[in-house]
């Protein structure tokens, strides 16, 4: 008697969606929830132009002629193109080359002192452990709601007492202390980056500092280059500080010597302002060339996941 063998087909099984076919899923349903139309191009080009407006008004008075600002027959857009202001403002009786570079010794200066502080201190709050840690980021976090107005006078005090009113230092030396916001990025960029990592180091000899210059640096790339683009931005235009505690002319910055070029005007005469406001290029210029070089790090400064720094 013949036996009839018969296979039977196991049973289809079904594949759950990975998480990165999730992630795809999600990706696609954000694009086209904000898919582009004919009228959001329209409201973002009409948007810019009025945006533009002041910027374009800079660079037509920065290429008036003398007559133009005596008369004060300024337009929008640029009638004359006197590039020659471009020159004549390095040529006045203020040291403007001077100012450029007290500029720039500062604001490089605080940027280094923000990107090491601020790369060390919110490493330390994510991964050491000691008692009351939770609490002192609180209260660190806490003064970022301190208006600068109220530590102004304190400082000023602190400062002189030290001897530092009319240097460079009161620019520079609180930058190695960071701020508040710049620890929190760190510290939850750090704080989303796998523990395992630390761990894996430690079993090989590396000790924290190891760990943070080895491992942890080149992973915090793109927050600590976007911190130092916002350190940047703020040293760089900044007025109030350089009012306070420089007092020699030869030791202002750009910022504060492109207002002192209004003061060099004889009196009911009206200031040069087309020399200003080639002093206001030079202070714009240097920030939208280091934005365009470095907005591609502030994209992937992703602190919610910390996955720019594992790409």
């Amino acid at each position: 008697m013949a036996t009839v063998m018969s296979t039977v087909a196991p049973p289809e099984q079904k594949h759950e969606p990975g998480p990165e076919r999730e992630r795809e899923r999600s990706k696609d349903r954000v694009i086209g929830v904000f898919r582009a139309t004919p009228f959001t191009y329209a409201t973002l080009i009409i948007v810019s132009a009025v945006l533009c407006v002041p910027l374009v008004f800079v660079v037509s008075i920065a290429l008036a002629s003398d007559q133009t600002v005596n008369a004060n027959t300024f337009t929008i857009i640029p009638r004359e193109f006197h590039w020659d202001n471009f020159t004549r403002v390095f040529g006045t009786d203020l040291p403007m080359h001077r100012f450029l570079m007290n500029s720039v010794i500062i604001s490089l200066g605080a940027v280094v002192g923000q990107v090491l502080s601020s790369g060390l201190v919110g490493y330390a709050f994510a991964r050491l452990r000691a008692p009351g840690k939770n609490a002192l980021f609180i209260i660190v976090i806490a003064t970022m709601m301190i208006p600068a107005q109220i530590t102004m006078i304190p400082q000023f005090i602190l400062f002189k007492e030290l001897g530092w009113v009319n240097t460079f230092l009161p620019l520079i030396v609180p930058n190695f202390f960071s701020n508040a916001f710049n620890v929190f990025l760190v510290r939850q960029f750090v704080s989303r980056l796998p523990s395992e990592i630390d761990e894996a180091a430690m079993v090989d000899g590396l000790g924290f500092f190891g760990i943070y210059r080895r491992i942890m640096l080149p992973m915090l790339a793109p927050v600590l280059i976007a911190i130092g683009i916002f350190t940047l931005t703020a040293t760089w235009g900044d007025f109030m500080g350089p009012l306070i505690y420089l007092n020699d002319e030869s030791k202002m910055p750009l910022a504060l010597g492109v207002q002192y070029i209004t003061s060099t005007s004889q009196a009911l005469q009206a200031p040069p302002w087309n020399l200003v406001m080639v002093g206001s290029i030079l202070l714009t210029l240097p920030m939208i060339l280091v934005y365009y070089l470095g907005q591609r790090y502030l994209y992937e400064m992703d602190i919610s996941g910390g996955s720019a720094g594992v790409k």
